[in-house]
């Protein structure tokens, strides 16, 4: 239907070009579904993109392209010229029945490209410092970096999902002295900070209290995961650890620990990942050095204070950066940059990056800098979110991760199940902040709950035809099924919001936006659901074998598009609830 549309708006276009001697290439005008549906099926602003080349009012060739269109009956059953020169387009109710008989027939892939691009595309998610606990930053990052993996899956890519491990740096020192001093307070030997200056000035930190050293680090780590982590260490090793640093064993089983816990969150909200990629990694390859000593001898580096800057203003940027410290310690900009390199040197066509809102300044000097060593910049790409807010009861919840005073992804996923977690983390578009409504989330009535809402949808096609089994009713073959017998204004609707399917995976996916596909799906369901709790209109089980075949054609059409959705959400799709 709309690809007849285009390519009839095309041939319309290079019509009126060649009018008026005009050979250049034909523009490509939009054709986009209306926002409002008294405003028609499709819509298109040709004669606007035409009206220049032309030299006529945008008005005056509307009017031409709106009754080239109208003589076409293939295309269009009426077609109207609106505000300056847009073209709304309605189509006849029949044109719609295709519909029905092209998502029996494809099934589960309808929606999907028939010929799909097959571009090796990397997407690199979630990529926490195994210091804490995932926070719901990071939960949100983790649906959003899923989703959009199914969606380029969907449309053809081949996707590889990775998440680069920080394992190297300053923070993960940090945490095994945190550790380590935690298990030194389980012994006796050395003091915990009073409560009330660990927010004080490191100066104002006390040597010892009580007569014990205070051995915790400034800036340490806080949560109760640290002080759980040194007992059991204390409970296989007992005081024989007293000696040893804290960036020893101390780091790595809080490493180990912190890591495992880690994927069985992600494992608890249906994520996986092809690859985990270490920080050290970098450094014990020479991949740091060698990423430095490249652009220092492409006059990218100077030294200057005692540390090593990149010339980010010679590559576009507003000011140069570290890229080593005066200490010899590299900043998170020079690993980031060798990391990315090595990507494509991995085979990646382009790479998609999902990060917190407080990666968007760092981010354009990674990829400045990577382009500078060969990398394709166009194809190095962010996807920001931001941060998430949780409220209960109206009340916004206050949160601390400097004092791990914050509800981890565990804690919010066991409350409100994968399921709605996942649904709300998405429900947004990710570069706007989130306001997760914990209240709302543990609501179990379907029609408040939109996660449950757009799942009951779903299972009410299951419950039909389970009431159809019990009558003897088969669910028909597409051969059974007329779906001229559609012709109730609420089924055309329905029809129309199926055939948009395809376009929202397309949008969704092209335009890293995954929140279309949870907006379709509620409105999908917002259509269904009414229309099946008015039984005696809509009754789906009648009399009249035909229109009972073609219904219940409609109800397998819908259950596929929802499973479809649900599935590229990473929900399940119930079939009772």
């Amino acid at each position: 239907m709309k690809e007849r549309l285009v390519a009839k708006l095309a041939e319309i276009v290079r019509r009126e070009l060649d009018a008026v001697g005009d050979t250049a290439p034909a523009p490509v005008p939009s054709v986009e579904v209306p926002r409002q549906p008294e405003h028609g099926d499709f819509a298109t602003n040709a004669a606007l993109v035409l009206a220049r080349r032309l030299g006529r009012p945008p008005r005056e060739t509307a009017e031409r392209i709106a009754s080239a269109l109208a003589a076409d009956r293939s295309v269009a059953d009426r077609v109207e010229v609106a505000g300056p020169g847009f073209v709304n387009v309605w189509l006849a109710g029949d044109r719609w029945h295709e519909v029905l008989r092209q998502i029996l027939r494809d099934g589960a892939r309808f929606g999907c490209p028939a010929t799909p691009r097959g571009e090796r595309v990397q997407v690199e998610f979630v990529s926490a410092n195994p210091t804490g606990p995932l926070t719901l930053g990071h939960g949100r990052q983790a649906v959003l970096g899923d989703t959009l993996s199914r969606l380029l899956e969907a449309t053809g890519e081949s996707v590889t999902r990775e998440f680069y491990f920080n394992d190297g740096g300053r923070q993960m020192r940090v945490l095994g002295e945190s550790v380590k001093a935690r298990y030194l307070e389980q012994l006796g030997v050395a003091a915990p900070p009073p409560d009330e200056i660990l927010d004080a000035p490191e100066a104002a930190w006390p040597d010892e209290v009580d007569g014990l050293p205070v051995a915790f680090p400034k800036g340490g780590y806080l949560g109760d995961y640290v002080s759980d982590i040194a007992a059991e260490l204390r409970a296989k090793h007992g005081s024989s650890l007293v000696e040893e640093p804290g960036d020893g064993i101390f780091r790595s089983e809080a490493q180990a620990r912190i890591f495992d816990e880690f994927r069985a969150t992600l494992a608890a909200l249906r994520i996986r990942f092809d690859v985990f990629y270490n920080e050290t990694s970098l450094y014990e390859n020479g991949k740091i050095e060698e990423a430095l000593g490249d652009l220092r001898e492409k006059g990218l580096v100077y030294d200057a204070d005692g540390a090593v800057w990149l010339r980010a203003k010679d590559l576009g940027l507003d000011r140069d950066r570290v890229l080593v410290k005066s200490s010899g310690e590299p900043t998170y900009l020079l690993p980031d940059i060798a990391y990315h390199r090595e990507k494509f040197r991995r085979g990646f066509e382009r790479v998609i990056d999902v990060q917190g809102a407080d990666h968007i300044d760092q981010f354009p000097y990674v990829r400045k800098a990577a382009a500078a060593l060969g990398c394709p910049e166009e194809r190095i790409e962010l996807v920001m979110n931001q941060f998430v807010t949780l409220t209960r009861g109206g009340e916004t919840v206050k949160q601390s991760k400097r004092r791990a005073n914050y509800v981890t992804v565990d804690e919010l996923v066991e409350e409100v199940g994968a399921d709605v977690f996942r649904f709300f983390m998405i429900q947004r578009k990710a570069d706007g902040h989130l306001d997760f409504d914990v209240d709302l989330a543990r609501e179990q009535d379907w029609k408040k709950n939109p996660a449950y809402y757009v799942q009951y949808a779903h299972a009410r096609t299951h419950g039909i035809e389970r009431k159809a089994r019990e009558a003897g009713v088969s669910m028909p073959s597409l051969e059974e099924i007329d779906p001229a017998r559609l012709s109730l204004p609420e089924e055309i609707d329905l029809l129309r919001k199926l055939r948009e399917w395809p376009e929202v995976i397309e949008h969704a996916a092209e335009s890293r936006e995954p929140h279309h596909v949870a907006y379709y799906l509620r409105e999908l369901a917002g259509l269904w659901n009414p229309y099946l709790q008015d039984g005696v209109r809509h009754r789906v089980l009648s009399d009249d074998p035909d229109l009972q075949a073609a219904r219940l054609g409609l109800v397998l059409a819908v259950r596929t598009v929802l499973a479809g959705g649900l599935d590229l959400l990473g929900l399940s799709a119930p079939e009772q609830m």
